[in-house]
C-alpha cells in the first residue's frame, strides 16, 4: 500500500505503511498465519531476556474467538467481530513469587510491535485495543495472579471502510504523528506535554 504519511528523517517504509484499520473482510486466518505472527513477537527484546509476554488467540469461527470477542467492550466488539483472529496480550509481573518484573508492560509492547509488523509483512492488518473487560479476562482465561492483561489485537485482511458505521468510516485512514520536536528532548525536559491532534 502507499500512504500519505511522511517522516522527518528517512526510515523504513514499513513504519509508515503500517496502520490500524478497523474494517476487516471476515476472512478467517489459519493457525499457521497466527503462529507465524506470534513467532515474530517471540523474538522481541526484553529486559534480562525474561520474555514476559503471553498470548491468547482465537481463530474466526471457533469457540475461542467467540470467547475473546465477548471480553471486548461493546464498541470494539462491534467492528472486531469481522477480524480473522483475535489475540490477547498479557505479561508476567513477577517470577518465583518474589522477583518483580518492572518492565513487563514495556516488553509486551515491544512484542506487540513485532507482531504488528509481521502481520503487515504478510499483507494483513493488526489493530491493537485497550477497550477490554479487564475485570473479566483474568477469570475467564484463568490467569494466575502474576499475569497482567495488557491489550487485545484484531488481525485479518483489510476490508472496505463502507462496512463500518458512518462515524467510523471517516476515521478509517492512516493517522499522523506528533513532530519529533514535541516528543524528543536533548538531555532535560523542555516545553509542555501536548495532547496529540
Amino acid at each position: 500500500m502507499t500512504t500519505p504519511r511522511t517522516s522527518e528523517y528517512p526510515i523504513d517504509k514499513h513504519f509508515l505503511e503500517r496502520w490500524s484499520p478497523r474494517a476487516f473482510t471476515q476472512q478467517p486466518l489459519t493457525e499457521e498465519q497466527v503462529l507465524t505472527i506470534l513467532e515474530a513477537a517471540r523474538w522481541a527484546p526484553s529486559a534480562s531476556n525474561l520474555q514476559p509476554w503471553r498470548f491468547f488467540y482465537g481463530l474466526r469461527g471457533t469457540p475461542e474467538f467467540d470467547t475473546l470477542l465477548s471480553l471486548l467492550v461493546p464498541f470494539n466488539e462491534g467492528w472486531a467481530k469481522d477480524a480473522g483472529a483475535l489475540i490477547f496480550i498479557a505479561s508476567v509481573t513477577s517470577f518465583d513469587g518474589q522477583r518483580q518484573n518492572l518492565t513487563n508492560s514495556f516488553d509486551a509492547g515491544s512484542a506487540f510491535m513485532s507482531l504488528s509488523l509481521q502481520a503487515h509483512s504478510l499483507g494483513l492488518v493488526a489493530h491493537g485495543m485497550a477497550g477490554i473487560e479487564y475485570d473479566k479476562v483474568p477469570v475467564v482465561l484463568q490467569f494466575p495472579e502474576n499475569l497482567k492483561l495488557e491489550a487485545a489485537v484484531a488481525i485479518g485482511y483489510q476490508g472496505d471502510a463502507s462496512s463500518l458505521p458512518d462515524f467510523l468510516q471517516t476515521r478509517e485512514a492512516p493517522s499522523t504523528r506528533q513532530p519529533l520536536s514535541d516528543i524528543v528532548f536533548n538531555g532535560h525536559f523542555t516545553g509542555e506535554i501536548k495532547v496529540p491532534a
